[in-house]
């Protein structure tokens, strides 16, 4: 009778029939109830019709609802207790020597999304192999969060293939897409875009809910517990809303919201105005190919913007009136500016929960530079050494150039003109000494936007001056770029100003270390030679190429080189067509300021050599003539 001890314990005693029976009376109460709110719960609508993009499914197929099953005949009977998720480890790559499977395999059906759906929602992005990195980079910052309900659409066989031999679930978009990078704004380009309307179209009738998000945004912090609270809503969107209108995490006020919504981060549930809205929307740009999804995407959602849907959630009727939106708040679901440049979650204490590398200037290699400074980018082993070794400097600004007057077009230039005159020094000493060199952090006095604007945008929390990004004045994706060497001499490697803060970052290259500092020639221990690698050397200021060559060449094993300034530090080439190969190369690094007020054009281009010319004004080009770069 040992099993009855339990019941003795908890009814104090009382007759065992009394206990046995109150308890099967109360397994019928909660069965009773269970079956009740399976059967009238809003969340069991089924919309049975299957998008013309989605591969066929079975014959015998249903829609699984999680609290709904058809049995025999049609009639709703209560489902079975979910089975325990066996979803395959991301990561865990195919057994070796398995044979890459048919492509038919990887289609797009709801058993392929059902293998990898928790709590009915799956998280979903897609690309191209050109985003290779930054699509293994989303799936680490997930599977590092704990997320594992994740998919991702190959836009190419290749793609598709590396991702499958690196164990990351992924399905095949049937786009026959190009493997290279497209650019922002081109045709083709575009054409990506409208294949997330497609697949969230496909996807959606499957029953599960959809977050949806573009391969250049990171994930920092669990979404799903975010999003489900606002449980109520068909969409949830981020915007690209550069001025807080709430100053904690609940959503966005939609009133007060004036910039675009933007579909690189977006939640949306299997509701039937959701599903209508997809339609749309796919319908729409079907229609007519001149229309950005985007664009596409906001005209839909101001149809019919208003009432709210109550006084508490944030939630907004839109479309067709029926449709419940939610704006996500730009502070923790950032743009690339409220995070690289306002760093909006930083002034209000909160956590971000994602980054999406919009508001940037230098196509796909400043995203990726962003979030290399950011250290939030995850790059192969060989990206953290270099052959050569690296070239890093302590940067010099005087106060008076960071803090004092206005902050205007000319004590902006004249800070930016300041480091980027260390910069090319630095640059030069890289390129004789066969370094890598780390970018030092660029001060800025005012925002780069590519409209008028006075400084800063008003509202915002931009604070002067920051550290910008570096696509904020130079051309990132020049300097990444292979250029002929016969024409513009070797290459130059660089590295992100935060390099050395990431952990990635071996330490046999942290603690080979050595410490330059400038001295006058003919000073006390000022020497041109070193004949053992102390912790510091002391070296003459105007040194040329030939002498940084005989003192620096016999240390090729040591890993940083650290000069205590760039002031001075280097006299010029010795070798004239290696300088004029040098500054061929360099002259095109630098991008432009934009935009001033009232004059048209409105951008005012940098010069690497702006030290050269007598009386250097920051002026935007004066005639169609002078809208040209320096060289």
């Amino acid at each position: 009778m040992g099993w009855i001890s339990p019941f003795k314990e908890i009814t104090n005693s009382k007759p065992l029939f009394l206990t046995v029976y109150g308890t099967v009376l109360i397994g019928i109460v909660f069965s009773a109830i269970y079956v009740f709110s399976a059967v009238y719960s809003p969340d069991s609508v089924v919309n049975w019709s299957l998008s013309q993009h989605v591969a066929p499914s079975s014959p015998n197929q249903t829609v699984d609802s999680p609290s709904l099953r058809l049995g025999g005949g049609g009639v709703m009977a209560p489902a079975p207790k979910p089975q325990i998720e066996k979803r395959k480890p991301i990561w865990k790559t195919p057994p070796p020597g398995s044979e890459m499977p048919p492509l038919e395999t990887f289609r797009l059906t709801k058993e392929l999304v059902q293998e990898r759906v928790k709590d009915n929602v799956i998280v979903a992005t897609f690309g191209n192999y050109a985003f290779m990195d930054f699509i293994l980079t989303w799936v680490k910052h997930l599977t590092d969060l704990g997320v594992e309900n994740l998919l991702v659409g190959a836009m190419d066989t290749k793609l598709l293939e590396a991702l499958y031999w690196k164990g990351v679930p992924v399905f095949d978009m049937g786009s026959h897409m190009s493997t290279i990078d497209v650019g922002w704004g081109s045709p083709t380009f575009h054409k990506m875009g409208r294949e997330k309307v497609f697949l969230i179209d496909s996807m959606l009738p499957f029953g599960y809910e959809l977050l949806m998000c573009d391969t250049d945004t990171v994930w920092l912090k669990n979404p799903l517990p975010y999003l489900a609270r606002y449980h109520e809503a068909d969409v949830l969107t981020s915007t690209d809303q550069v001025t807080p209108t709430v100053t904690d995490d609940r959503l966005d006020n939609w009133k007060q919201v004036g910039g675009a919504y933007n579909i690189g981060i977006f939640h949306w549930r299997p509701t039937d105005s959701a599903k209508k809205l997809a339609k749309e929307w796919k319908e729409m740009l079907l229609a007519d190919d001149k229309i950005w999804d985007q664009n596409g995407f906001n005209d839909l959602l101001h149809r019919q913007l208003g009432p709210p849907v109550d006084d508490e959630s944030g939630l907004v009727y839109a479309y067709d009136g029926t449709l419940k939106l939610g704006l996500l708040p730009a502070s923790i679901f950032c743009s690339g500016h409220t995070y690289f440049v306002q760093a909006m979650y930083q002034q209000l204490r909160l956590e971000p929960y994602a980054v999406h590398t919009t508001f940037q200037y230098a196509g796909t290699d400043g995203k990726r530079h962003r979030l290399r400074e950011a250290m939030i980018f995850y790059d192969p082993p060989e990206y953290y050494e270099s052959p050569g070794g690296f070239l890093t400097f302590k940067p010099s600004i005087p106060k008076s150039l960071l803090l004092d007057g206005e902050h205007n077009l000319q004590t902006h230039f004249a800070l930016v003109n300041y480091q980027i005159k260390q910069i090319r020094t630095a640059l030069a000493i890289a390129s004789i000494l066969n370094r890598t060199l780390v970018m030092p952090p660029i001060w800025c006095r005012l925002d780069r936007l590519w409209f008028p604007h006075p400084g800063v945008l008003i509202g915002s929390m931009t604070r002067q001056p920051f550290i910008c990004p570096l696509d904020h004045v130079f051309e990132v994706h020049t300097m990444l770029k292979a250029l002929p060497v016969d024409e513009f001499g070797p290459g130059i490697n660089i590295r992100e100003y935060s390099f050395f803060d990431n952990p990635l970052v071996p330490a046999q290259v942290k603690d080979s270390w050595l410490d330059v500092q400038l001295c006058r020639e003919g000073s006390e221990n000022c020497q041109s030679n070193v004949t053992n690698t102390a912790a510091v050397l002391k070296f003459p200021r105007h040194s040329n190429e030939e002498k940084l060559k005989t003192v620096f060449s016999p240390l090729k094993d040591v890993k940083v080189i650290q000069f205590s300034s760039m002031q001075d530090a280097f006299l010029g080439f010795t070798d004239k067509t290696r300088e004029e190969k040098f500054r061929n190369r360099v002259t095109r690094y630098v991008g432009i300021w934009c935009c001033v007020e009232k004059h048209e054009p409105g951008h005012i281009y940098y010069d690497m050599y702006w030290d050269e010319i007598p009386d250097w004004k920051p002026l935007p080009p004066q005639t169609p003539q002078d809208d040209h770069p320096h060289w």
